[in-house]
């Protein structure tokens, strides 16, 4: 069997001083298993602890931020300075099982991005939060046309083109992961998801479920009005105009016929419809 092709794996890192150490130590152990030539970039987003300390220099690349800027403001700064064709990203709270990064490149085939499926006990979503998720999941799956099983998995490998394509739209925040899986889907790239097992984290959790969720919706419909603005303009305005037929029909039966307000909704529908046209145009104008 061919040996994988030149990875980097960027490994970002805020107050994970129990856990790094051990994560960079099992991918150095894991991948030259493989005989894949690879690096390993660990990079520092302003930790408070001794998580710096931690790693050692010799097993891998330490960069270090002064102040920290976000998760995916980690992982861009570390992309940049990766040398390798093929790119990984891995926590290193020790939830993401190091050992399964080799079979997801084996598993690449021809996709330009291949993404560790979530599952296991550790990966069930509270009571509380699952409405919102599977709003959150329902609304992805609708925009990008594709079943997404882990929107915003931390585990997954990425060809460095697709990767540097979008690299001017990914946010600072945890959010980057989810940008990249809407804008390589609605772009077309084959993205393969692979069941993994989902641990318990080392340490405490640095998501803001409410926050977060609302960041999350924010970034889906501006991705996808980015990439494919018809999907959100043409639902709009078939409700206005579906709407305003309404209006006239009930108002004119009761008697009242309702001129304004049916007027309004209508032209507003059609606004909407010019207005998804025009932006489709130009999408479809960018590179």
């Amino acid at each position: 069997m061919d040996a994988p092709p030149p990875l980097s794996v960027l490994v970002p890192c805020h107050n994970e001083e129990d856990s790094i150490a051990p994560t960079v130590d099992q991918l150095r152990q894991t991948l030259a298993e493989t005989g894949a030539d690879f690096e390993i970039i660990v990079i520092d987003d302003g930790s408070t602890d001794r998580s710096a300390e931690r790693v050692d220099p010799a097993k891998c690349r330490l960069i270090r931020l002064e102040h920290n800027r976000g998760y995916g403001a980690a992982l861009k700064t570390g992309a940049r300075a990766a040398r390798h064709p093929w790119l990984a990203i891995i926590d290193a709270d020790g939830t993401y099982p190091v050992g399964d990064l080799p079979r997801l490149m084996r598993e690449r085939g021809d996709c330009a991005m291949v993404v560790g499926a979530r599952r296991g006990r550790n990966a069930r979503i509270p009571a509380a939060r699952r409405p919102a998720k599977w709003i959150l999941n329902q609304l992805a799956n609708y925009l990008t046309g594709a079943r997404i099983p882990d929107l915003n998995s931390g585990l997954r490998v990425i060809r460095r083109d697709l990767w540097e394509r979008f690299e001017p739209l990914y946010p600072d925040g945890f959010s980057l992961t989810t940008t990249i899986t809407l804008a390589a889907l609605t772009n077309g790239y084959a993205v393969r998801h692979v069941p993994i097992e989902y641990r318990r984290r080392i340490g405490r959790s640095k998501i803001r479920p409410v926050r977060d969720t609302l960041s999350f919706v924010q970034l889906i419909l501006r991705t996808v009005l980015y990439f494919d603005p018809l999907k959100v303009f043409v639902p709009l305005s078939l409700l206005l105009l579906l709407a305003s037929i309404i209006v006239g029909l009930a108002s004119k039966l009761s008697g009242e016929f309702m001129d304004v307000t049916t007027t309004v909704l209508f032209v507003t529908g059609l606004q909407m419809l010019a207005i998804g046209a025009l932006a489709d145009l130009v999408t479809k104008r960018l590179p």
